[in-house]
């Protein structure tokens, strides 16, 4: 397997002091070692998780380790529009201004089931959830962008968009709850997936001129708790660990490479609404050695047309009102 792409050692000498991001799932794996690397070059990092208690207790640890920044921790369920909608409100009383939003949360390969608000569960969680605090928090984000010069907004999709166990990404508008086609939790992962690409890609569209740069990223193949669904994760961490490292697994700090440089990078602004990949299995062999930008093998990830209508499916799914595709319109939702 490739070596996996690293960030150049002085996006991690950049000072953060007076910067604030926040970072979704962030209690463990890619999310949190994100949270430790803003919090040490200076930066407020909102650590947002539906686990508070154990977000609390990883931000002791963190702290306890030495950090210039600060972390504050907050409740956040995708699973719950509600939650969403309270912590966004919560945020913006105790924030006026958001240089960075890193959709890090999800889940892979569930279970058949659905979130509280009735969304089949990958894709309530990986986009829905993800879309509806991303509109509730385009305001600061392009505020932001407009007294500061940038802000960022980083989806983490996966390699998975492509092809998931052979199941090619795609968007069923007809049925994206899979209540007529037959249940299969690797093409609903890879919808999902291909959701949070398009989601940045649309975003790209309609910000455009305010300063807000959204991308999606693949982080590699890592070892977090997001295998739990597919097979236990001391089976991944001990037993297998050894055959799986070879296989290509990376750990969590280097799975955080191709988010640290989405949010850091200066190069990214050149590159409003691309995909960035770690090192992954793609349809494409000559794809999977990664690629800060990498053009996506899946046709679908390119259909504007799709992005446009997954945005307007997204927005009335989420309770909030149409939008055209401008870029005040868009800061205004």
């Amino acid at each position: 397997m490739p070596r996996p792409l690293l960030c150049p050692p002085a996006l991690f000498q950049t000072d953060l002091t007076g910067r604030t991001y926040v970072v979704t799932g962030a209690n463990s794996g890619i999310g949190l070692v994100t949270v430790e690397q803003l919090a040490k070059q200076g930066a407020t990092v909102v650590l947002a998780c539906r686990r508070v208690a154990e977000g609390e207790a990883a931000r002791a640890d963190i702290v306890a380790r030495g950090v210039k920044g600060t972390i504050e921790v907050m409740a956040l369920d995708l699973a719950d529009l509600a939650s969403v909608r309270a912590f966004a409100a919560a945020f913006t009383a105790r924030h006026q201004a958001l240089h960075g939003l890193v959709n890090n949360a999800g889940v892979m390969n569930t279970p058949k089931g659905t979130t509280k608000d009735g969304f089949e569960t990958q894709l309530g969680v990986n986009h829905l959830g993800h879309y509806l605090l991303t509109e509730l928090l385009l305001t600061a984000l392009t505020a932001t962008a407009s007294s500061t010069g940038g802000a960022r907004i980083v989806n983490l999709s996966s390699c998975y968009h492509d092809l998931a166990m052979g199941k090619e990404g795609r968007i069923d508008f007809d049925d994206l709850m899979f209540e007529r086609r037959a249940w299969d939790g690797w093409t609903a992962y890879a919808q999902s997936k291909l959701a949070n690409v398009l989601h940045a890609k649309h975003l790209a569209t309609r910000l455009q001129g305010t300063g807000v740069v959204a991308v999606s990223v693949h982080p590699g193949w890592v070892r977090t708790n997001l295998i739990k669904n597919s097979m236990p994760t001391w089976m991944q961490d001990y037993v297998l660990r050894p055959f799986l490292r070879a296989s290509g697994m990376i750990e969590p700090w280097e799975g955080a490479q191709t988010s640290l440089y989405a949010l850091l990078s200066p190069d990214v602004d050149a590159h409003n609404g691309a995909y960035f990949s770690q090192t992954g299995m793609y349809r494409d062999k000559a794809a999977k050695k990664g690629g800060w930008p990498l053009r996506s093998p899946n046709p679908h990830a390119h259909d504007d047309v799709a992005a446009a209508r997954l945005d307007e499916v997204s927005r009335q799914l989420v309770g909030l009102a149409a939008t055209t595709t401008t870029a005040t319109t868009a800061a205004a939702a």
